[in-house]
């Protein structure tokens, strides 16, 4: 299978009727002034002639914004550009990503003209307290509607949501996870929230009102809602927002986030921490007192299974006193592993 390669072209608040309260896009995309149809193209020739591996597929995506909602002379001119590069061959594919209240049948219509593929629609919840508390504007009923008619329409379905709001908790995330997987998505995007400079949220937070996650608990509710994900079939292509000079840790001067949250490995400590109750939990199983185990697994998963900075190998040995050896092997899958029980106490014993 070809690589993928996301170009991306950020339009950001542009189309947003809204203020939501965790949100200041020019801070999360790092991206200060508003976009032209010149600087889009500037972007996806920059990405082109930087592409190493000329075979890969490649993909505009314009991020941010409300897609759907921006101007519609401007809206048609970035759709114009990118197509030009689809016609020529140059792109494979156009994404964008909007809110469910800017979608109806006349939108997707052009958007299937200009050849895009993939609408991906800011959920965050779908309890309508907690949209309302966050100054969404918009209902659960709109995600339901607007991705139906995108499936209908035969474009890729991705979905975002986020953890960590307002008044929600562990329940209504599982809950909002079990709503999207009705609506067969194909890819999801789950952001813990962070509090921002220049958001209602860093106002609530200095008041006292609001209380972040920690990582800890960021990472124990993402990693259940990754697996329920992946049970389903569902993709998952980001955990957390990627880090850039502006999203980084607090206490670096240049970064717009204050509190919450934040890792630079967010998602290799979700995944790690799967990979950690998946050898603990196969252990158990063997019902003998195990000193060492040695793990099989993909190479693309070797990091994961070791985790941020050995973490489950320390897990392992402080809480076991079991000693895991992690070992590569190019035919296991993705996501699967072989174990097998190296040394046991009653070796020693013998």
């Amino acid at each position: 299978m070809k690589k993928k390669y996301v170009i991306p072209v950020f339009v950001p608040h542009l189309g947003c009727p809204n203020d939501c309260i965790f949100c200041n896009q020019k801070s999360i995309s790092g991206q200060k002034k508003n976009l032209t149809k010149e600087e889009a193209k500037k972007t996806i020739e920059y990405y082109l002639d930087n592409i190493k591996d000329k075979e890969c597929q490649k993909e505009i995506a314009f991020f941010g914004g409300s897609f759907t909602g921006i101007d519609e002379k401007l809206q048609e001119e970035l759709l114009q550009v990118a197509y030009e590069y689809v016609s020529q061959g140059k792109v494979n594919s156009i994404r964008i990503s909007t809110r469910p209240d800017y979608i109806n049948k006349e939108i997707l219509k052009k958007l299937k003209k200009y050849k895009v593929k993939t609408i991906e629609l800011g959920v965050q919840s779908a309890n309508d307290y907690i949209l309302k508390k966050s100054n969404r504007g918009h209902n659960f009923n709109d995600v339901k509607r607007a991705s139906k008619l995108i499936r209908w329409y035969g474009f890729n379905l991705g979905h975002q949501m986020m953890v960590g709001l307002p008044d929600s908790t562990r329940i209504d995330e599982i809950n909002t996870a079990k709503a999207l997987i009705k609506l067969k998505p194909k890819m999801i995007r789950i952001y813990p929230v962070l509090v921002v400079k220049g958001t209602k949220l860093e106002n609530e937070y200095k008041e006292g009102t609001y209380q972040p996650l920690s990582v800890v608990q960021a990472v124990e509710i993402c990693k259940e809602l990754v697996k329920m994900f992946l049970c389903n079939k569902i993709n998952v292509i980001r955990v957390g927002l990627q880090n850039t000079d502006e999203i980084s840790e607090p206490e670096n001067e240049k970064s717009e986030v204050i509190a919450g949250p934040y890792h630079p490995a967010f998602r290799q400590l979700v995944e790690s921490a799967i990979w950690y109750d998946s050898i603990v939990e196969k252990i158990k199983k063997l019902n003998v007192k195990v000193k060492e185990v040695e793990v099989t697994v993909n190479p693309i998963d070797e990091n994961s299974v070791i985790g941020h900075k050995k973490e489950n190998v320390n897990k392992l040995k402080d809480l076991y006193d079991v000693d895991l050896i992690v070992k590569k092997d190019d035919n296991i899958k993705k996501g699967r592993s072989r174990i097998e029980i190296t040394k046991k106490y009653s070796d020693f014993l013998e």
